[in-house]
C-alpha cells in the first residue's frame, strides 16, 4: 500500500521579517563594537603614541634641511685686482635606482653630458645598488640646465663654487690650488684655508617626491662668506716678471728659474714668479715640477752674489775699507787640498774691484783674515740658514753649516757662496739690508697696513759702501753691464755657480743669478733673479740672469713713477748722515 504524500510532514519556516534570537544578535553586536574598538586602539596608536615616529618619516620624505653654500673669501694684489674668485656652479648628480632603463632617455643624458651611452650605462651599473652618484662637477649654470631640463627622473642639481684664477700660470704657485670640494691645497689657499674658507648655512625646505623644491620654510642658519686676503703682489708687476723670466728660460734653453722682487722699504714682495708653471684653471696634462714656488721652497748655492754680504763683515771689523788693496796674484791659492781660481791673473784690487772682476781670491785671502766666525755670523744677522716666516707652506731655511771649528776651506767657499743653500727670497730679504741702511726687511706675502718689522743687519755708514761699490759693479766695461737700466742708477751682483752632480760639481751645468737694487740714490726694489741650467753658449750670471733684472727693474720703476736718478756727475753725500750734500 503506497503512502500518500499529504501524510509527510513539512519543515516550518519562521515568517519574514522575525528578529533573530537573542544570542545571535549579541554575537554580532560584539563583533561590531570590538572592531569599533580597535579602530579606535589604532587611531589613539597613530595620532598619539606612534605621531612622532609617523611624522618623522612623513617629514623624512617630503622636508628636506638644505645646505646654503658660503662662497670661498677672494683673494687680491695689492691695488685689488681679483687673484682668485670664487664662482657658481652647478654640480649634477642621480639617483641610480630612480633613472628609467629607457634606452631613449638615457641616450638623451648622455648627449647632454657629452659622454658616450655604453661609459654611462657601465657607471649606472656600478652604482645600481646605491642612492647617489655625480654625473658632472662644477659645471656652468647654463651646461647643468641643458641636463635639468630633459626633467629626467633621479637626475638632480647641487649648486656649489668654483674657483678661478684670472691670472692663470702667472702667479699660480704662490696662489696654489683648491680642490673640487673648495678646500684648499697648495699655496696660500692652504695656508690661509681657515680665513678663507666660508660657513655653510643651512634652510628647511618641503620638497616633493622627485626631490623638486615646493616651499622653502625656515632659515636655520645664514651662509657666512670667507675672508678676502689681500697680497702684497702688484699684478702689472707680476705679469711683467713672470713674461721675462719665461722669455728668458725659453731663449736659453733653461730648466727653469724665479724672480723675487721686494719694496726696498717695507719687505713686501711685489712679484714672485717661477717657471715652469701651470694653469691652475685647466690642470690636464700638469707638469709636476709647475707645482713648485721655487722662490720659496726650492734652495741652491748662490755663489758670487754674497760676496757683497761677506764683505760687509770684513767692513765692519775695521781692518778694511772701500780703499783697501788685495793682491790676487797669481789667480789662484791652495787651501786645505782645494784650489781657488779667478778667471785670470788680476793683480791688485781694491773692494770695489773686487766685486767688479768677482774675484775668489780677493775674498778669500780677506776673510781669511777675519775671525773665523765673522762671515758666518754676518749671514746669520741677514736671515740666512732660518725661516722667512710668511706662513708659507713648505717655505725653506736653506742650510748654513753649524758653527763648529771652521776649516780655511770652508771659510774661504762661504765667502763666494759655496758650502751653503739659500732660496731666492731669502736672498732677497738679505739685500733689504744694504738697500735700507742696514736694517733687513722679514718679507711679507700680504699688503702691509702698519710699519715693517725689521732687524739691524749692516752697519749703516757700511750699507752705504757697499751700495756704492756695487754701483761700480754695474758699469759699461763690467760684467753686470747688462743689468743697467737706462735713466737709474743700479747697483748689483751677478753670479755663476756650478751645480752639483754625482761625486762633485758638474762641468756643463750651471745657474746664473743676479740680485740688485734701484734706484741707488733713493733705493726703492730689490730683485733677485736665478736661471737654472742654461743651455747653449751663455751661462754666466752677467749674460743670461742680468737682462731679465734690467727689464723687469726698469718697467717697475717706470710703473712704479719712480723718478730716473741717473747723473752725468757723482753727487757728493754725507756720510755722517746718509744724505746728499746739496751743491
Amino acid at each position: 500500500m503506497r503512502a500518500d504524500p499529504r501524510d509527510a510532514v513539512t519543515p516550518r519556516r519562521p515568517p519574514p521579517n522575525q528578529p533573530l534570537g537573542g544570542g545571535r544578535y549579541a554575537l554580532m553586536v560584539g563583533l561590531v563594537l570590538i572592531g569599533l574598538g580597535l579602530l579606535a586602539v589604532r587611531i589613539v596608536n597613530l595620532h598619539v603614541i606612534d605621531r612622532p615616529f609617523l611624522q618623522g618619516q612623513g617629514d623624512a620624505r617630503t622636508l628636506r634641511t638644505d645646505t646654503i653654500p658660503a662662497h670661498r673669501g677672494m683673494i687680491t694684489d695689492r691695488n685689488g685686482e681679483p687673484l682668485a674668485i670664487s664662482t657658481p656652479v652647478v654640480s649634477l648628480w642621480v639617483n641610480p635606482q630612480e633613472l628609467p632603463e629607457d634606452t631613449i632617455q638615457r641616450l638623451m643624458l648622455a648627449q647632454a653630458l657629452g659622454t658616450d651611452l655604453d661609459q654611462l650605462n657601465e657607471r649606472l651599473a656600478r652604482f645600481s645598488e646605491r642612492e647617489f652618484m655625480y654625473l658632472r662637477r662644477m659645471q656652468t649654470p647654463d651646461d647643468a640646465q641643458r641636463v635639468l631640463d630633459l626633467r629626467l627622473p633621479g637626475v638632480y642639481g647641487q649648486n656649489e663654487y668654483r674657483r678661478y684664477y684670472p691670472a692663470g700660470e702667472v702667479a699660480a704657485q704662490l696662489l696654489g690650488v683648491t680642490n673640487v670640494d673648495d678646500q684648499g691645497q697648495e699655496g696660500l689657499e692652504l695656508a690661509y684655508h681657515p680665513y678663507l674658507a666660508g660657513t655653510p648655512g643651512q634652510r628647511r625646505v618641503l620638497k616633493d617626491r622627485r626631490g623638486r623644491l615646493v616651499r622653502d620654510l625656515q632659515l636655520l642658519r645664514e651662509a657666512r662668506p670667507g675672508g678676502d686676503l689681500t697680497l702684497s703682489i702688484d699684478q702689472r708687476l707680476q705679469y711683467m716678471a713672470y713674461r721675462e723670466l719665461k722669455a728668458a728660460v725659453t731663449e736659453h734653453g733653461a730648466d727653469g728659474g724665479s724672480l723675487v722682487m721686494m719694496d726696498a722699504r717695507t719687505g713686501e714682495v711685489l712679484a714672485m714668479a717661477n717657471q715652469p708653471s701651470y694653469n691652475p684653471n685647466n690642470r690636464a696634462g700638469i707638469d709636476p715640477r709647475g707645482l713648485r714656488n721655487q722662490a720659496i721652497v726650492d734652495v741652491f748655492e748662490p755663489g758670487s752674489v754674497m760676496k757683497p754680504l761677506a764683505m760687509a763683515a770684513a767692513l765692519e771689523s775695521g781692518e778694511y775699507s772701500r780703499d783697501t788693496v788685495i793682491d790676487t796674484s797669481p789667480g789662484w791659492m791652495r787651501i786645505d787640498r782645494f784650489t781657488i781660481r779667478d778667471f785670470r791673473n788680476y793683480g791688485e784690487l781694491d773692494l770695489a774691484e773686487i766685486l767688479e772682476k768677482s774675484s775668489n781670491i780677493g775674498m778669500s785671502r780677506i776673510v781669511l783674515e777675519l775671525d773665523e766666525t765673522a762671515v758666518p755670523d754676518k749671514y746669520r744677522q741677514l736671515g740666512l740658514g732660518q725661516s722667512p716666516e710668511t706662513g708659507y707652506p713648505g717655505e725653506s731655511t736653506g742650510t748654513l753649516p753649524a758653527p763648529t771649528r771652521w776649516s780655511r776651506s770652508q771659510r774661504a767657499a762661504l765667502s763666494y757662496g759655496y758650502g751653503m743653500s739659500v732660496s731666492t727670497l731669502q736672498l732677497a730679504s738679505a739685500y733689504t739690508a744694504i738697500a735700507n741702511r742696514g736694517q733687513r726687511l722679514s718679507p711679507s706675502l700680504l699688503k702691509l697696513d702698519e710699519p715693517p718689522t725689521s732687524t739691524p743687519a749692516i752697519d749703516p755708514a757700511v750699507a752705504y759702501d757697499l751700495l756704492r761699490i756695487m754701483e761700480e759693479s754695474v758699469q759699461p766695461t763690467t760684467g753686470g753691464r747688462r743689468a743697467a737700466v737706462p735713466g737709474y742708477r743700479v747697483a748689483g751682483k751677478t753670479g755663476t755657480v756650478r751645480k752639483t752632480a754625482a761625486g762633485g760639481y758638474s762641468e756643463d751645468a750651471y745657474r746664473s743669478v743676479f740680485a740688485g737694487i734701484a734706484p741707488v740714490s733713493d733705493p726703492r726694489i730689490v730683485t733677485v733673479v736665478m736661471i737654472d741650467h742654461p743651455r747653449g753658449g751663455e751661462y754666466y750670471g752677467g749674460a743670461v740672469a742680468a737682462p731679465v733684472f734690467s727689464r723687469v727693474v726698469g718697467n717697475a720703476l717706470r710703473l712704479l713713477d719712480v723718478p730716473p736718478d741717473q747723473r752725468s756727475e757723482p753727487v757728493e753725500v754725507d756720510r755722517q748722515n746718509l744724505e746728499p750734500i746739496p751743491p
